[in-house]
């Protein structure tokens, strides 16, 4: 063995311990942190030609890195749909990289811990059992393996394998949404749909929910083309919600494939208010659900949840990898899922659910959601900023009150400034042609006392761009 690996073996436990306290000092210091990173420039680094060793690895880290790591994950950061890591879901984060498994094979622990994980997570999200579920790397690859498995039934529909013969029949095929998000349309073009086959239906006056009446009347002009419907259950700008148990009585009437993509609003689902906002959700072929939101566990993990394990399988088997086993006898999730080799990244989700249970995930679901409506109300009450839509769960559209012509350039300034002052980020977006700005709030540490920092450097920081 080389004699810096017997070195680093030997001193496991010394190393491994300087590993824990670093960490405790990095998460206890997190709330005091820059939420976003400057702009930092970095000399070359060459590889060592002999290694330093684990310990000196780390030294190393730290006197190259240190100074720039940021509380991105801590409770301000507001630009993205950005969960934090509860403390839990870390402790599965290192022990599966401790275990290194590939959580493939339903004949060692890890498919085990996965279907486990994806119960508890139907029963949170109060699913019917007739939806099987697999853990991917993210919200992107979730919706590219509904719409994969969704182009499957497609071709199921026309008498064609798209598997085995390839997109050639589904030239003309369409995709129907609303508001999609960004990763719908990526998916679409790595699937070969191409970006242009989405058909956007027009949203009701003033909102991001599909107008059901335009959709029924585009279903009814397409009677006889089967059809992939991707409906929104939390838009980014502003979660709204398309009208779930409509398209459902759509979906009986049409057959079409119904995906919804539930990123982060499946979660309202926790909170009892809100629940209905899913009403209907049930009749979906497939959902996606993100994990590193909402549910607060490292990146990067989400679910794909279907009712088609057939159809699943069909998209995503190895075929013809006799050391693989059969796919259709022998069940791994590498037949399911886009991934061959498989991080356990059920693990993490496993640890903070039974950790937190339904009552936790309410309470963290429910705190957000409070927290992004006081924020709305502090916007509404003062003359610099106009609210641009209601607040519906946890996320805040707004824009700053200066004329249209300079709007965008104020907003980039007041951005430019709060980002710097590292106390909060946000992000620029656009809402029916304004430019605006959002926060979204999904982080299980944010408190009134961040909310406190937060508004008060907003204030600090719209003086000064609507001045300049």
């Amino acid at each position: 063995m080389n004699q810096l690996l017997n070195q680093d073996l030997q001193q496991m436990d010394n190393f491994l311990q300087e590993i824990k306290d670093y960490s405790v000092l990095f998460l206890s210091s997190i709330d005091t942190l820059p939420v976003k990173a400057g702009t930092a420039s970095f000399g070359p680094f060459d590889l060592p030609r002999k290694g330093l060793g684990a310990m000196h690895t780390l030294q190393q880290f730290r006197k190259r890195y240190e100074e720039h790591l940021t509380g991105n994950s801590g409770p301000r950061n507001w630009g993205f749909v950005t969960g934090g890591s509860t403390i839990p879901a870390i402790a599965g984060d290192w022990l599966t990289s401790v275990f290194d498994m590939n959580a493939s094979d339903r004949d060692i622990p890890p498919f085990k811990i996965e279907t486990e994980t994806i119960a508890m997570l139907r029963q949170l999200f109060g699913l019917p059992d007739a939806f099987s579920g697999s853990f991917v790397t993210g919200a992107t690859m979730a919706n590219f393996s509904g719409l994969a498995i969704a182009r499957q039934w497609l071709g199921e529909q026309l008498g064609v394998d798209v598997a085995q013969e390839g997109m050639g029949a589904l030239s003309q095929a369409k995709i129907v949404s609303c508001v999609p998000h960004s990763s719908t349309v990526k998916s679409m073009a790595m699937l070969g749909f191409g970006r242009n086959a989405l058909v956007k239906i027009p949203a009701l006056h003033d909102r991001e929910s599909i107008d059901i009446n335009a959709l029924e009347e585009y279903l009814k002009e397409h009677k006889q083309e089967p059809l992939i419907v991707v409906a929104s259950a939390g838009t980014v700008n502003t979660v709204d919600f398309d009208d779930l148990q409509a398209i459902a009585s759509l979906k009986e009437q049409y057959g079409f494939w119904l995906h919804v993509d539930a990123a982060f609003g499946a979660f309202a689902a926790c909170v009892p208010a809100y629940r209905h906002l899913l009403n209907g959700w049930e009749a979906a072929a497939s959902i996606t659900i993100d994990a590193h939101k909402w549910l607060n566990v490292p990146y990067d993990a989400a679910m794909i949840f279907t009712r088609h394990l057939q159809l699943q399988l069909d998209t995503f088997k190895n075929a013809g990898a006799a050391y693989l086993g059969d796919p259709e006898k022998d069940f791994k999730y590498s037949n399911y899922t886009p991934e061959n080799s498989r991080r356990l990244r059920a693990l993490p989700a496993w640890f903070t659910l039974v950790a937190y249970g339904a009552e936790g995930y309410t309470a963290i679901v429910n705190n957000n959601i409070e927290l992004a409506r006081q924020l709305g109300a502090l916007i509404s009450s003062n003359d610099a900023f106009r609210l641009l839509a209601p607040v519906r769960l946890c996320v805040v559209c707004f824009t700053l009150n200066v004329a249209d012509e300079e709007k965008q350039a104020a907003i980039n300034t007041f951005l430019q400034a709060l980002n710097d002052s590292g106390k909060v980020m946000l992000t620029p977006t656009v809402y029916h042609g304004v430019p605006a700005v959002r926060a979204a709030l999904v982080n299980w540490r944010t408190t009134q006392h961040d909310l406190a920092i937060a508004w008060e450097d907003m204030q600090q920081q719209v003086a000064g761009a609507t001045v300049a």
